[in-house]
């Protein structure tokens, strides 16, 4: 079936049948298995109903904010696409678990932390809550600072030990992986000295850059910054990764925009842009 569609004003659209066939109608059930490159394509799937007016929705996300620079690129594409708009606001693990809890929201793009606790997991749809990235854990210094040895788990640890200052922020899922791994460098009380907790990943890359501390260690993505040097991953034997994963709010009144989201997070074209960004695809 052949259809035009013509905007009426911004975010809403109508479309006019070129050939009327009712059982043919389009709806966001039939975008799976569509190419999502496609934005003509999109905008018919996702703006159009046949011969109706259609509202573009405006998605709530949440979302972890070591993931921050993939989804604001990945949802600017998004928009532009389909016409939906988002807004989204970035915490910690245990900002999120609260923003679940207790804040509207469509959508989720949260560390799997995030859904093991079960105040906050019972916010949100049951289905499955499928994976959209994965990072590791790494060390940077101030650019153009000597870089550290970190070729080895005893050599990370005596890098640790000699840090005097190290930017990082310990209530995150990151920082919970942090501590499983000195902990089993068995450098878990000293740590607790040396660590300089931030509200967000940006106070991670400021307080090294104005050498306030001496190491930052987080995700290797987020250390990715034109005023640090990373150093390198942590090594294979003590690497930990922080997983996002998606899901959609139970009370949600977009679960169709939503579950489009969701289906654009687990596109080709998303999964290039995570990978842009130093993280690996789910």
């Amino acid at each position: 079936m052949a259809a035009v569609c013509h905007p009426l004003h911004q975010g809403t659209w109508i479309v006019a049948p070129l050939l009327k066939a009712p059982s043919e109608e389009l709806t966001t059930r039939n975008i799976r298995g569509h190419h999502w490159a496609n934005s003509h394509r999109l905008r018919s799937l996702f703006r159009c109903q046949w011969g109706i007016e259609v509202q573009a929705a405006e998605l709530q996300i949440i979302a972890g904010g070591g993931i921050a620079a993939a989804l604001n690129e990945i949802a600017a594409q998004f928009e532009k696409s389909t016409g939906h708009k988002t807004r989204i606001r970035y915490g910690t693990t245990p900002e999120l678990i609260k923003m679940a809890a207790g804040t509207a929201f469509d959508l989720g793009v949260v560390p799997q932390d995030v859904f093991k606790d079960t105040a906050a997991r019972s916010q949100f749809a049951p289905e499955a809550t499928p994976i959209v990235a994965r990072v590791g854990l790494a060390v940077a210094v101030r650019a153009g600072s000597p870089k550290p040895d970190i070729s080895t788990p005893e050599a990370l640890k005596r890098t640790m030990l000699n840090a005097q200052a190290i930017a990082s922020i310990p209530a995150s899922a990151t920082g919970t992986q942090l501590a499983a791994v000195y902990q089993h460098l068995g450098i878990g009380e000293e740590m607790k000295a040396k660590i300089r907790a931030q509200p967000a990943p940006a106070q991670i890359i400021e307080t090294v850059a104005k050498g306030d501390c001496d190491l930052a260690v987080f995700l290797i993505n987020v250390l990715t910054d034109p005023r640090l040097d990373v150093v390198g991953p942590f090594p294979a034997e003590v690497q930990r990764e922080v997983v996002y994963a998606t899901g959609v709010a139970a009370i949600s009144k977009e679960t169709e925009a939503a579950g489009a989201f969701i289906a654009y997070l687990r596109s080709p074209a998303v999964a290039m842009v995570i990978k842009a960004k130093g993280m690996n695809p789910g």
